[in-house]
């Protein structure tokens, strides 16, 4: 009997051991022996935002809880506040959750490479969003979803010299500052980048650059600084809506007009995202005389990822949004950036025309 009892013992514990090696990474995720691809699996996804600096960034928080509320998904979410540290710790603890996949909206490009090792290393597919990383091996993520932000300011660059050329405006002129992003972010460095190199094509003034945090706050801050130093500033690059419509009130509160007429002293306000309710007023009223679309609504598109990993495919490394471009300033109906032809549309009459315009 006591042999019988010792034999019965080692199976059982041969079976743990066989169950515990169960574990292996297919296409990049980790696939658990007996539950790995079972159709009533549930499938945890660990999110990772940078934080909560506008309104851009809330409907993107949200495009992602709404899309990964039940359906087979769970969804842990953590707000980094605008430090990377946080969001390091953040995945690092989804690595110890053991979630089945971790998806970034990261602050900054750089100094990820460490923290997505350790995910790799545990089989867990890292999806970017908005912002991309900067690391040395590019398949430390599976893939990227977001805007071409350079092409988005380069949009609004073809946008303000249309309208000055039909005006009869001398390109030498135009006086810009540029209410600069978080610096170091994607959209700061595209945005930045595309209007500098219009700029230097067209013989542009760009007087100041200034990070405005992608903030109201900031944007004010920094606008009303800018116009005690600056008394000829006649075009206002605003990289986000918050910015603008702190700034427009900076704008004001000098005693200065708003609108798209420099030729008569007002100062033009142009911008980016399209999402804030008071800046697509503003808008249509033109008082910011053009705004580049950015589209947040990520979530069904990250979901769709996850879908095809789910399945075995691969997904497309980088993934681009759609996006448009509004203005209530007539005469320029089309833009042409490298040859293609963008129409320049009226803003919406609704913040929630908009979403839905952008979930296309």
């Amino acid at each position: 009997m006591k042999k019988i009892n010792e034999v019965v013992t080692l199976l059982l514990l041969l079976s743990v051991l066989v169950t515990g090696c169960g574990s292996s990474v297919v296409n990049g995720k980790k696939d658990n022996a007996g539950e790995g691809n079972d159709a009533g699996k549930t499938i945890t996804v660990g999110f990772s935002q940078l934080g909560a600096e506008s309104d851009w960034r809330n409907t993107n928080t949200q495009s992602m809880l709404d899309a990964f509320d039940g359906d087979g998904y769970t969804l842990i979410y953590k707000n980094g506040q605008q430090k990377q540290s946080n969001q390091i710790t953040a995945i690092r603890m989804f690595i110890q959750q053991e979630v089945d996949y971790i998806v970034l909206a990261p602050a900054t490009e750089t100094g990820w490479d460490s923290v997505l090792s350790e995910a790799k290393e545990a089989g867990i597919p890292v999806i970017i969003v908005d912002r991309r990383v900067d690391v040395a091996d590019k398949n430390l993520y599976s893939c990227w979803v977001g805007s071409d932000f350079e092409l988005e300011g380069r949009k609004v660059a073809a946008w303000i010299k249309a309208y000055t050329e039909g005006q009869g405006i001398d390109p030498s002129d135009l006086h810009i500052v540029n209410i600069q992003g978080s610096l170091g972010s994607t959209a700061q460095l595209g945005r930045t980048r595309g209007l500098a190199n219009a700029a230097r094509e067209n013989g542009w003034e760009i007087l100041a650059e200034e990070s405005g945090d992608f903030t109201e706050t900031k944007g004010r801050e920094v606008m009303t600084s800018l116009l005690k130093r600056y008394d000829n500033i006649n075009i206002v690059y605003c990289e986000n809506d918050n910015e603008a419509i702190g700034a427009i009130d900076a704008i004001e509160s000098a005693g200065k007009k708003v609108g798209s007429d420099i030729k008569h002293g007002e100062i033009m306000v142009v911008s980016f995202d399209a999402v804030n309710e008071q800046a697509i007023q503003y808008a249509r009223e033109g008082k910011i005389s053009c705004i580049a679309e950015c589209n947040p609504l990520h979530g069904p598109r990250v979901k769709a990822l996850i879908e095809t990993i789910e399945a075995g495919g691969t997904p497309e490394k980088f993934n681009y949004v759609d996006e448009r471009i509004f203005s209530s300033v007539p005469d320029v109906n089309v833009i042409i950036v490298d040859g293609i032809t963008y129409t320049v549309d009226a803003p919406p009459e609704t913040q929630s025309a908009a979403d839905a315009s952008s979930s296309g």
